[in-house]
């Protein structure tokens, strides 16, 4: 490994259940240790997910991959060695006996094209897996129990347009994704 490495995304694998932990040491690190010319960015890769609870919308940060930490940096033996010496820490993720593996630009992009950008904190929204046709039944509103066929799929909005039969008519009902759960 050579002492002047470039700047690239490794992913370190973690104790499940202590990535923050893990992402607070390394920053913390770095600050002591005046390493931010080495140690660009600390990750936990994770999403926004919405869920209904007592009909009101909350939004929870998922890990996407839990047990792993994603770690913008200049790979060295010494920081290598550092970083692995750390409490909750496994290993670097890569080749047998060379060392860590960095991921690809390739790699980060398909990684992360459903949740936002890895540069920054922002996040997409979570995809869901309607499709138009498909029969719903909705969970939540002034038309719980129903069901209907989906119309139209708006993912910039969060929300669905589907058919609904009220008295024997067709009627487009608009509705946020947490309101209804695909009929099994």
């Amino acid at each position: 490994m050579s002492e002047s490495a470039e700047k690239k995304w490794y992913v370190l694998q973690t104790y499940s259940g202590h990535e923050n932990k893990v992402k607070t040491n390394i920053e913390k690190m770095v600050q002591q240790q005046k390493l931010e010319d080495q140690i660009f960015s600390v990750k936990i890769p994770s999403m926004d997910v919405a869920e209904m609870k007592n009909g009101k919308k909350k939004v929870t940060k998922k890990k996407l991959m839990p047990g792993y930490v994603l770690v913008e940096m200049n790979m060295t033996d010494d920081l290598r060695f550092k970083i692995q010496n750390l409490p909750s820490v496994s290993t670097f993720v890569g080749g047998k006996g060379k060392g860590p593996e960095p991921l690809s630009l390739d790699e980060i992009k398909n990684l992360f094209s459903d949740v936002g950008s890895v540069e920054s904190e922002e996040v997409a929204r979570p995809r869901f897996l309607f499709k138009v046709g498909e029969t719903l039944k909705i969970i939540d509103g002034p038309f719980a129990n129903f069901s209907g066929l989906v119309d139209e799929i708006f993912p910039d909005k969060g929300r669905l347009r589907v058919r609904v039969e009220i008295f024997g008519r067709s009627t487009p009902v608009e509705l946020d994704y947490l309101q209804v759960k695909s009929e099994p």
